[in-house]
């Protein structure tokens, strides 16, 4: 293979597995099975090892995967969280061992053995015996601040009345939902003909970091500690004794964990843990081996992203042949059109599977998916469905191929698909299926902040047919809202009152409210800051856009279609006739202030204000505020435990500020 091919490959490759990264990690609605994620990026560790001219510190290959989402503050770990290393074989688990002699130098070694439970990796913090923060996995180094969405957990000590507690701890683990808290939520949600939520692990996800914490109240959240992270004193030898010490603190730990005196015994229990998994009450995708002796996990040491002492086996996914009947298509809340194909039953796993996801459109060409096609189907992480393969042998010769939609099936409006993408969208504010989660990103804090519209009451709305779109909201009255559950009349008029209130919102909001693919928060505001109306942004074409700071082509794209929908272009119009009557660009700005232009990055923990308030300030006197540093960066503003963008900053010559004298410029 020639060197610009392999380059190319390799370029390609990295892409695709930073998509599927965001997918899983910052969306937490995956496309592909952990299996075949792991077949990729193996695929791309190969590439690298035979072509090493090609190595890059940045590949997916030494990352661990970012689920920092805005909104959130963030944390530095005093110790780096880390993913472990996979295998689904017994030979990659020999391998392990016989590292680990090599690096210890001796023969002899002890591990513990626990399910993988399959969740959302969590750190927390207690100082003097209190539970401070607790922080997701982040990037590994900074994680996001969700202690607030952990309330529901009541099971969970928020103090350790023992002696024996360090002064600092962190205790790593997992958030998980139980396959019967699970099943409610969609025995509910299939009442009101809402979609279905796809497995545990993606529902737990997507609630630890719901910032409307009314929606995170109503779905039980559970958790499981298992790690170790910092410790301010040496309390323990053996992982097995810091499991024992965390059941003496009442801390919810695995039920069950084996000792083993080598692989070939932990390979042992690994198959006997594999029987069991049908009687937990949660999901298990494998098992966790680790050193028992922690100075001997201290010795191995670790790799840019893994632990060197521990090692997570995989369960076989198991297979079963059926048949696609039909391709239906399913649409979601930005419009993405996903194919499910209907299948004959089968027995597999446990449970009954009458469905797969077949992902997106260019899926179905990979595997020349046909209906009528005969399959074999895997049911991998014990979760998601998926088709491994085609039986081309047993397909009827006047079988066509599948011609996927490039209309919505829904409402017949024509569908994109941008540069760049896997997805095909319908762009249409009005499509049936995207009415309610549209309406309920439109109402929420971070967008119009309208008080009271949850997502119970945008249910009962949309059932009832009073809503329809944005522009719906507007002409409700006072017996439209007594006419719903749990609604009187002073409810009914503040809500009213609420609604009205937010035809001054500012512009930022309102553009962040159409919930446009590729305009989030921070883009939200650069172009309500730069354009400073809404016409104006209607009638930018992709130029215009793309000479905006913070804009680049895909989003200039995204824009430009989705305000050249005519059904769109209705909805607007009939806002502006209902008196939306936009803001400033920024909220409140005061223009005493001479940061106008001016870019700030945030790093380490504030203490006289929380990261939104700051960003709040910033943008009120005319700054922008970054995620990342660069050249052109005119601030940083540096709190408790900064990391790495501080050592950036000092290489770049930043203007570096503490918080005393932020308030002094702000204040000057």
């Amino acid at each position: 293979m020639k060197h610009i091919d392999v380059e190319k490959l390799i370029a390609k490759q990295r892409k695709e597995i930073a998509r599927h990264d965001t997918l899983y990690h910052k969306i937490a609605r995956p496309e592909i099975t952990d299996h075949e994620y792991d077949r990729i990026k193996r695929e791309l560790v190969d590439l690298e090892s035979q072509y090493p001219e090609f190595l890059d510190k940045g590949s997916p290959t030494n990352q661990i995967g970012d689920d920092r989402n805005e909104g959130f503050d963030t944390y530095l770990h005093r110790r780096p969280m880390m993913s472990l290393d996979n295998t689904y074989n017994e030979e990659d688990l020999n391998g392990f061992e016989k590292r680990l002699q090599k690096l210890l130098g001796v023969n002899e070694l002890i591990y513990v053995i626990e399910p993988k439970i399959d969740g959302v990796a969590i750190s927390l913090t207690y100082e003097k015996g209190d539970l401070v923060r607790a922080v997701t996995r982040g990037d590994g180094i900074k994680g996001d601040v969700v202690t607030k969405n952990l309330k529901g957990i009541d099971y969970l000590p928020t103090h350790i009345n023992d002696e024996s507690c360090p002064e600092v701890i962190e205790i790593r683990g997992e958030i998980y939902m139980t396959h019967s808290e699970f099943n409610r939520i969609n025995k509910e949600r299939k009442k009101t003909s809402l979609d279905l939520y796809a497995n545990p692990r993606n529902l737990a996800a997507g609630t630890i970091k719901q910032i409307d914490l009314n929606i995170s109240d109503n779905r039980k959240l559970d958790i499981v500690l298992y790690g170790l992270g910092y410790c301010s004193s040496a309390l323990f030898t053996y992982q097995h004794e810091f499991y024992e010490a965390l059941k003496g603190w009442n801390m919810p730990t695995v039920e069950k964990y084996w000792m083993a005196n080598s692989i070939i015994e932990a390979c042992y229990i690994i198959k006997k843990l594999e029987n069991l998994r049908d009687t937990f009450a949660y999901s298990t995708d494998g098992a966790v081996v680790k050193l028992d002796a922690i100075d001997q996990q201290r010795e191995s040491g670790a790799t840019s992203k893994s632990p060197r002492w521990a090692i997570a086996y995989k369960f076989a996914a198991e297979q079963a042949e059926t048949k696609i009947q039909k391709i239906n298509m399913q649409i979601g809340r930005t419009g993405t059109l996903t194919p499910v194909a209907e299948l004959d039953s089968v027995f597999l796993a446990g449970s009954t599977i009458s469905h797969a996801t077949l992902h997106n459109e260019d899926e179905i060409k990979r595997k020349d998916i046909r209906e009528g096609d005969s399959v074999i189907i895997e049911k991998a992480g014990d979760i998601i469905p998926a088709i491994v393969r085609v039986l081309t042998e047993k397909r009827k010769n006047e079988t066509p191929p599948y011609i996927f939609p490039h209309k919505c099936p829904s409402c017949g409006t024509q569908t994109i698909r941008l540069s760049g993408e896997a997805a095909r969208r319908c762009p249409n504010l009005s499509c049936p299926p995207q009415i309610r989660s549209r309406i309920e990103h439109y109402t929420s804090r971070q967008c119009m902040n309208i008080e009271g519209l949850g997502e119970a009451v945008v249910d009962q709305l949309v059932s009832k047919n009073l809503i329809n779109n944005f522009a719906d909201l507007y002409k409700l009255n006072i017996n439209d809202l007594l006419s719903l559950n749990n609604f009187a009349q002073k409810s009914s008029e503040n809500l009213i009152q609420a609604i009205e209130s937010s035809k001054k919102c500012e512009l930022w909001r309102f553009i962040h409210g159409l919930g446009i693919h590729h305009i989030g928060l921070t883009a939200s505001k650069d172009l309500a800051r730069s354009l400073q109306t809404l016409q104006t942004l209607i009638d930018a074409n992709e130029d215009d856009l793309m000479e905006l700071d913070g804009i680049g082509e895909i989003m200039a794209k995204s824009v430009n279609n989705f305000f050249s929908q005519y059904s769109n272009k209705k909805i607007i119009a009939r806002l502006i006739t209902y008196g939306m009557n936009f803001g400033n660009a920024t909220s409140t700005q005061d223009t005493s202030y001479d940061l106008k232009g001016k870019s700030f990055v945030l790093t380490g923990t504030l203490i006289s204000l929380t990261r939104e308030a700051a960003i709040q300030l910033i943008e009120n006197a005319g700054g922008r505020v970054k995620t990342s540093i660069s050249k052109n960066t005119d601030f940083i503003l540096v709190g408790e435990s900064a990391g790495s963008k501080l050592t950036h900053a000092h290489k770049l010559g930043t203007k570096i500020i503490d918080e005393k004298e932020f308030h002094e410029l702000l204040k000057n």
